[in-house]
């Protein structure tokens, strides 16, 4: 899971409940305190000075996670990192087994191709259900070239 190759843990709490977590309930006294002592200090400004308690606070260091916040932050974006760099080489792998077993098919106008259908569940068509009905029809007159992978086809009536 991305929480497993980040190296966090997700622990949910009730909402009304904060008293179920402790880190929450401290992380809260801490700021109460930081409020306080601000209001002491600054009096009636107090509010001019939050963006300083704030940033003290988000610099400080955290027990629960052993680092101050910029350190915090550069090990978190070198796993993130280091995540994409795993979930690009696992792309770029499953696209190299896919391009081994591609055939590239490409036709010309006037050639006949049969059609894929896709098999719905529940629908019939050609009197068969399910995986007993056929999986390409006709043989169909190609008018034009769409696209690199698309005909337009003549179909029958």
């Amino acid at each position: 899971t991305v929480q497993k190759a980040l190296g966090t843990r997700l622990d949910m709490s009730t909402v009304y409940h904060p008293q179920m977590d402790g880190q929450s309930e401290h992380t809260i006294q801490t700021l109460k305190d930081m409020l306080r002592a601000c209001v002491v200090d600054f009096g009636g400004s107090w509010d001019v000075h939050l963006p300083l308690a704030e940033f003290s606070y988000n610099n400080s260091y955290h027990s629960s996670i052993s680092l101050i916040g910029p350190e915090l932050i550069q090990e978190i974006t070198d796993k993130v990192v280091l995540v994409k760099e795993k979930l690009k080489a696992a792309r770029d792998r499953q696209k190299s087994y896919v391009d081994n077993r591609r055939k590239l098919l490409e036709f010309e106008v006037c050639d006949l191709v049969m059609l894929k259908v896709s098999p719905w569940k529940g629908v019939i068509r050609f009197a068969r259900k399910g995986k007993l009905a056929s999986r390409y029809v006709g043989l169909f007159e190609i008018l034009e070239r769409i696209g690199p992978v698309a005909y337009r086809l003549r179909l029958h009536k």
